[in-house]
């Protein structure tokens, strides 16, 4: 216990001296130039004296700069400096001098920085590509322009010493950020300037080193942990989230002000009464029951806030279920919990708020979302779109092939459906829609795509991590049971595109005005070792822990192989304030999560919800996965996946294990279908945001997205009857043969979802070829060779149809 005191001393030290120096350091950081787009791209990077920016308009055939050098001199004076546009036909009328502009030559000089800038019209060539050069690093946009298109350049300098660029078609087509924040409450938060702004970064930075202190020296005692890892949390949870919608962005409430204080230091209670409360051995004082039903009301409003409300409703439901069991029928009935023994039992113990998702939080889940923040300071993202242009970008249907591609490998670092779509669908939904591709299907082929993030290894969803450590086995066999599962679910789209591509006759895009393989590969290649390295170590036997610890350092040091890639201090600084404040939303879903648990154990509802479960469905399985499925979805459509997965791992799991479903195939069953309520309506948070983009219906791209990912619907079906497909007790030819006619089987049901193949394909070929999918998907010889009958039969039958309709009969 003296050890346990002593280390805690030192991380207190530790973290005072680094509060200190990170404030000073803050505080003279130079000023940051925040470059947005009206199609949803946004960068923010601290900028130095004499720091270039270009602005680059690269026409289509000449591939030369049509404006750049874009100069910051501290706050008050920016230059800009034209290059030879005009020889491309790329004409400037000329540029006002009213205060704003001064024209010198060839060199524009700003002055007057306290106004708007007026807007720069520019016409631009054929399909001409327009990205952003800073440091030698160049972020594309990603937006291609119709010839004549008339782009408007808009330069401003608002009141808070951020300078904002604009770019917009003439037309404006849709505000990623408030696409964002509509449907992803994690993202409408508070962005908060000066000296506020400083110490509130603090905080968060404070937060990330605690816990890489930690992880590296080793984690405190589990309730220690935990209560710091909370404590931090629901601090910067009430200062940058505001109590009411209507309350202001910019300035922080002095009632959430007081919450915050509150919030912190009610967690803190647990770290300084720690040894005291050992000692008393699960006696609790009336102090502590004061004190623990604060932190629960805490934890409730922190997650109404950054969740929002259905689940807080469904935690509200939990506790009152614990009082009103005595009044319940019998199956739900139980003798009833006092509040203090609630209370005591949610705060203070390690089954309740303190219980296993907090410890996964406070752990693995930190450290991967901090590494995924790193990932994206080093321009992975692009990195990852470029490979999928190069690849894909060419062929039939190219964006929407892009999209399957980037959106799979975004995922490997990225835990949420909706910021995928609006990071990645910003970039190809405009594709799409401009290659002819219907809006409620472009914005369902990206809805998808960035659903399935969550399933893709190495790197999944945060409720990866729970599964984990509520089964008991190690990471990666999480990680290896979701291999085929993931392939079959990103196959199954791709088809579904290649197939509507055909149907519409629609191409892809020119090869050159695409990347080249070999050279994003030689330029930026370096990006991916990371990852690399992580797959290595979790392969190797290492902790998720030190995995994770490694790919940070990874992460920052291949960065810095390349001059256009190396982070700045800065922006490494800026890495650790966006982990901490990336993690909040899971932080406080964990903690949410463990009241539910917590109820859970105290009534022995679980065990009891499984036997009515059972008892419903007749002992037979098939039911039991039907209603665990819908109720997967529809909680799914409410609280996030990783709570989510907590309550059915919790309530439905147990029913499949009795039914003698294994362990990790019935735990992926339930996490799969939370994952999926993000494409089904009627929520569908993750097709309301590629309908925000697309300005397509977002009820009929729902319902796109769920026809898309079908395999998501069905595949758990068969993983339940044929483990083999999560590589469970199979050998390797065994898994092998299962993921190659499971592949096959993929192609039956995208023509049966499509309704092509060669040619229009009639009713009841689609339902033949859906039949023969499902036969090839669900492992066995007998099946497979059913299914592949049926396949080649419907084969020969579409190409004699395709070619009597090209070579009709004289």
């Amino acid at each position: 216990m003296v050890k346990n005191v002593s280390k805690q001393k030192k991380i207190f030290v530790t973290g005072f001296c680094l509060l200190i120096g990170i404030v000073l350091y803050w505080w003279f950081l130079p000023l940051k130039i925040v470059i947005a787009t009206e199609s949803g791209i946004a960068l923010s990077l601290p900028t130095y004296p004499e720091d270039t920016f270009s602005i680059r308009f690269t026409h289509s055939v000449h591939k030369t700069p049509v404006w750049e050098n874009f100069v910051v001199r501290g706050v008050d004076e920016l230059t800009l400096t034209s290059t030879e546009y005009r020889s491309y036909g790329v004409g400037m009328p000329s540029l006002p001098s009213e205060g704003v502009f001064t024209q010198l030559g060839d060199r524009f000089i700003l002055t007057n920085l306290n106004r708007p800038f007026r807007q720069i019209p520019v016409r631009v060539g054929p399909e001409a590509k327009l990205s952003f050069i800073h440091q030698e690093k160049e972020y594309p946009l990603y937006q291609w322009f119709d010839a004549g298109t008339l782009v408007t350049v808009s330069i401003n300098y608002d009141n808070e010493g951020v300078h904002k660029l604009a770019v917009e078609e003439e037309q404006k087509q849709f505000d990623a950020d408030e696409i964002l924040k509509e449907f992803d409450s994690e993202a409408d938060k508070r962005i908060l300037t000066g000296f506020v702004g400083k110490i509130v970064s603090a905080i968060a930075i404070c937060f990330t080193l605690f816990q890489l202190y930690t992880a590296f020296f080793g984690v405190l005692d589990a309730q220690l942990q935990r209560a710091i890892h909370l404590s931090f949390g629901m601090g910067l949870i009430f200062l940058l989230y505001p109590s009411r919608h209507n309350w202001s962005r910019t300035s922080i409430h002095p009632f959430d002000l007081l919450l915050a204080i509150v919030g912190a230091a009610v967690p803190m209670y647990v770290v300084v009464t720690y040894h005291q409360l050992v000692l008393r051995a699960g006696t609790v004082t009336t102090l502590d029951y004061v004190i623990g039903g604060i932190g629960i009301v805490m934890v409730i409003e922190g997650c109404r806030r950054v969740v929002g409300k259905p689940m807080v409703i469904v935690a509200l439901c939990f506790i009152a279920y614990a009082f009103a069991g005595p009044y319940l029928p019998n199956i739900l009935a139980h003798r009833g919990v006092s509040p203090s023994d609630l209370v005591a039992h949610l705060y203070f113990t390690t089954e309740g708020i303190f219980g296993i998702p907090l410890g996964v939080s406070s752990t693995f889940i930190f450290l991967f979302i901090l590494f995924g923040a790193y990932l994206e300071s080093t321009g992975l993202g692009k990195f990852f779109i470029d490979i999928a242009n190069s690849i894909a970008g060419w062929a039939s249907g190219g964006p929407a092939k892009v999209t399957v591609l980037a959106s799979g490998m975004m995922g490997t670092i990225s835990g949420s459906s909706v910021a995928n779509v609006v990071g990645v669908g910003s970039f190809t939904i405009p594709m799409m829609k401009k290659l002819g591709y219907e809006k409620e299907f472009a914005g369902g082929v990206e809805a998808a795509g960035s659903t399935g993030g969550q399933i893709m290894p190495p790197i999944m969803g945060a409720a990866a991590f729970l599964m984990a450590e509520f089964i008991g086995i190690p990471y990666l066999d999480v990680v290896k049971a979701a291999v085929i599962p993931a392939l079959l679910y990103y196959t199954g789209i791709w088809i579904a595109v290649h197939l509507e591509a055909k149907r519409k006759g629609l191409k892809g895009i020119p090869r050159h005005q695409l990347p080249k393989l070999k050279e994003v590969f030689l330029n930026r290649g370096h990006l991916a070792l990371p990852l690399i390295a992580i797959l290595y170590l979790l392969v190797d036997g290492q902790t998720p822990t030190k995995a994770a610890l490694w790919g940070i350092v990874i992460a920052i040091l291949a960065s810095a192989l390349r001059k256009s890639t190396r982070m700045k201090p800065g922006q490494l600084i800026e890495g650790l304030e966006k982990g901490a404040k990336g993690v909040l939303g899971v932080l406080v879903a964990c903690a949410t999560a463990g009241i539910i648990i917590g109820v859970v154990t105290k009534t022995g509802v679980g065990l009891k919800l499984a036997g009515g479960l059972i008892e419903l469905a007749g002992g037979m399985l098939l039911p039991v996965m039907f209603f665990t499925m819908i109720t997967s979805i529809i909680l799914g459509m409410g609280v996030p996946t990783t709570a989510n997965y907590v309550i059915t791992a919790t309530i439905a799991a147990p029913a499949l294990i009795q039914l003698g479903v294994p362990i990790i195939a019935a735990h992926m069953f339930v996490f799969y279908f939370g994952i999926i309520a993000d494409i089904t309506p009627p929520v569908a948070l993750a097709a309301y945001a590629a309908s925000g983009i697309s300005g397509g219906n977002p009820m009929k791209t729902g319902i796109t997205a769920s026809k898309l990912a079908i395999a998501a619907f069905i595949v758990p079906y068969m993983f339940v009857y044929a483990p083999v497909l999560l590589m469970v007790k199979a050998t390797p030819v065994e898994v092998t043969m299962a993921a190659i006619s499971a592949v096959i089987g993929m192609f039956g049901l995208g023509v049966a979802m499509i309704g092509y193949w060669y040619t229009e394909v009639s009713g009841i070929v689609r339902v033949i070829s859906f039949i023969g999918g499902l036969m090839l998907i669900e492992p066995g010889l007998i099946t497979d060779i059913i299914g592949i009958v049926i396949l080649v039969g419907l084969y020969f039958i579409q190409r004699n149809k395709a070619n009597a309709q090209k070579n009709p009969a004289t």
